[in-house]
């Protein structure tokens, strides 16, 4: 019988930094049938929704938002950390759980009219996704819903998105 994927997410504590217990989700991707049943499932609440773009949020978002936009026959756009853009970008300072960090979109990735679906691997604090979302948002473009694997609930970071929709497959509370 095959195990769900949410078995094979492990936890390493003390990563990157003492006190964060991080969800590692390496042994997902590696397993053939379950890295495809996660992309189904995230992909399922927005068939037919009208979207133009997906976004993946570097690193592990990537990985999934590819997936995510090649089912729903979309493009993928990359929201990445600075100097990694080699055209004109917008940046967004943000706070997360253990410091700060920047993000950045080329200036012409999305506009408005565009209708997007922003793809991360790990909801926590909220801080990326919010950070994100505004950038996409700037550009005068609506972000549909947030699509995550898992969400940290605990965390509270869907408090920090405005109001934008957020699906997670798993959730720990």
């Amino acid at each position: 019988m095959p195990h769900s994927s949410i078995d094979l997410i492990r936890d390493i504590p003390d990563f990157p930094t003492p006190g964060i217990v991080f969800k590692d989700i390496t042994p997902v991707l590696a397993d053939a049938a379950a890295f495809q049943s996660v992309i189904t499932d995230m992909v399922a609440p927005y068939v037919g929704q009208g979207l133009t773009h997906v976004a993946g949020i570097e690193a592990r978002g990537f990985i999934l938002a590819t997936a995510v936009a090649d089912r729903l026959g979309l493009g993928f756009v990359p929201v990445r950390k600075p100097g990694k853009l080699p055209a004109a970008t917008r940046s967004v300072s943000y706070e997360l759980e253990y410091g700060t960090d920047v993000l950045e979109l080329h200036a012409d990735a999305v506009g408005p009219g565009d209708r997007v679906l922003v793809v991360d691997d790990v909801i926590a604090t909220g801080g990326t996704a919010a950070a994100a979302i505004q950038l996409i948002e700037e550009l005068g473009a609506t972000v549909v819903g947030l699509s995550v694997y898992v969400e940290l609930a605990f965390l509270a970071g869907a408090s920090r998105l405005n109001g934008t929709p957020l699906s997670a497959l798993v959730v720990y509370a």
